[in-house]
């Protein structure tokens, strides 16, 4: 494999630190060298790629994914789906993904039970393309809890499995496990669709999570909590369950819980669904009036405001989460990163901070930290963006600004030239 030489580039290398001059090599899979300034790599035969005062960074990590998730305009819809046809929707999103720069994908629940396993097998034999992923049950709910769409006289689904009581949960969760899933999702706490168990409820018992958790854990596997209210909150930190999914509602008795033992947890708060739900839905028949009466407004005002005092508490909150519904689309996770500057208030370098390095540190969990740093010895998942994200956070939307896409030292798109006015951006911003 010869080595690529990326020169003339920018690095932002996923610290939160500004950009700097210099460039990359590449070998195999690996960055092999990263020189600074004015510093240059022996080229020694290796491929050389101008990027032309474009910004290279590491692959985009998102900690909340759910690529099995269709697009629909309805939840339930997602179980109206054959598997057959989810699949090829399945591996639809995942070329999706990394086609907008997600290099990386922690999954948050699939849409039916087999569906992550299969594709993220796909990925790794190299046979579709995608992002590293770390494959998930389905939403594993209690009867009569979100996402549970039966009725007494007629059976349906949508993307959950259902579990009653320790005994049953400790089947369901070997069962998935056996099957080969990574990451085993609970949905704990209500949430502000489901009439019947709004975002307050606690939808499961001590001893089931409790049940679940031992499992997981016995067998080495982490585990993501839909926990919107503080109780749900607080089951995360007692039972050890990674990955914390919206946290809207957390009292400071639990902030200060989640602070002292916030090296073993992720927040990933959703704030696109939100946002979207809140504002953009009517096309899709959630009216602005439907949104108020079910409290998304206070529902994005506390999650915004939770997440304000986690970050400064120095607990690790992500962006993405909840993209793959007809008004939150595959395609758009993007606009996450935004959400992160608009609405919490942080900086380009924050976000992308979050998105790269603790996305890496996440993914990895007990396995070595390989990704989420421009850092020689570090595996090359690497993106060239035609701009300056830390100028305008907007580029990450666009999938042309990806002027090349690296995945373990592969091209996921081989490099392309910056855009005439781009360049003359740059030439100008430099004289």
């Amino acid at each position: 494999m010869t080595n690529k030489l990326l020169t003339n580039v920018m690095i932002f290398d996923g610290t939160g630190k500004k950009s700097y001059p210099g460039e990359v090599l590449v070998q195999g899979n690996r960055i092999k060298k990263v020189a600074k300034g004015t510093d240059q790599i022996a080229r020694n035969g290796a491929e050389v790629v101008n990027g032309e005062g474009a910004t290279l960074m590491p692959g985009l990590v998102n900690l909340h994914g759910h690529l099995g998730y269709a697009d629909t305009a309805t939840l339930s819809a997602i179980g109206e789906i054959p598997p057959e046809e989810n699949t090829l929707i399945t591996m639809y999103n995942a070329r999706k993904a990394i086609d907008n720069g997600i290099t990386a994908v922690v999954s948050g629940a699939s849409s039916k039970p087999r569906m992550d396993i299969v594709i993220r097998n796909e990925i790794n034999a190299g046979r579709i393309p995608g992002p590293r992923l770390r494959a998930a049950t389905p939403q594993i709910v209690t009867t009569g809890g979100p996402w549970d769409p039966r009725q007494l006289h007629m059976h349906h689904t949508s993307f959950e499995l259902i579990a009653d009581g320790p005994i049953e949960m400790r089947r369901v969760v070997r069962e998935m496990i056996r099957e080969g899933v990574d990451i085993v999702k609970l949905a704990l706490s209500g949430d502000g669709f489901i009439d019947h168990t709004p975002e307050g409820t606690m939808t499961y018992c001590e001893d089931e999570i409790a049940a679940a958790c031992e499992v997981a854990h016995s067998r080495g596997k982490r585990l993501a909590g839909h926990a919107r209210n503080d109780t749900a909150i607080r089951a995360c930190i007692d039972h050890g369950i990674t990955f914390i999914y919206h946290a809207s509602d957390a009292s400071e008795k639990t902030l200060d819980a989640l602070e002292k033992v916030k090296d073993k947890h992720y927040v990933v708060p959703a704030i696109g669904i939100l946002y979207v739900t809140l504002n953009e839905a009517a096309e899709w028949g959630i009216s602005k009036e439907w949104a108020l009466s079910h409290r998304f407004d206070r529902e994005i005002e506390k999650a915004c405001a939770t997440m304000n005092k986690m970050l400064k508490r120095g607990i690790r909150v992500t962006p993405y989460g909840d993209y793959g519904f007809a008004w939150n689309p595959h395609g758009a996770d993007n606009r996450d990163l935004e959400h992160f500057v608009n609405l919490l208030g942080l900086t380009p370098a924050q976000t992308l901070m979050s998105a790269t390095k603790w996305g890496g540190e996440g993914w990895a969990g007990s396995d070595p930290v390989e990704f989420g740093l421009v850092k020689e010895g570090f595996l090359a998942d690497l993106l060239m963006v035609d701009g300056d994200p830390l100028a305008d956070i907007t580029l990450m939307q666009d999938r042309d600004n990806f002027l090349m896409i690296m995945k373990d030292g592969q091209y996921h798109k081989a490099p392309v030239r910056r855009r005439a006015a781009q360049r003359k951006r740059a030439a100008a911003a430099a004289e």
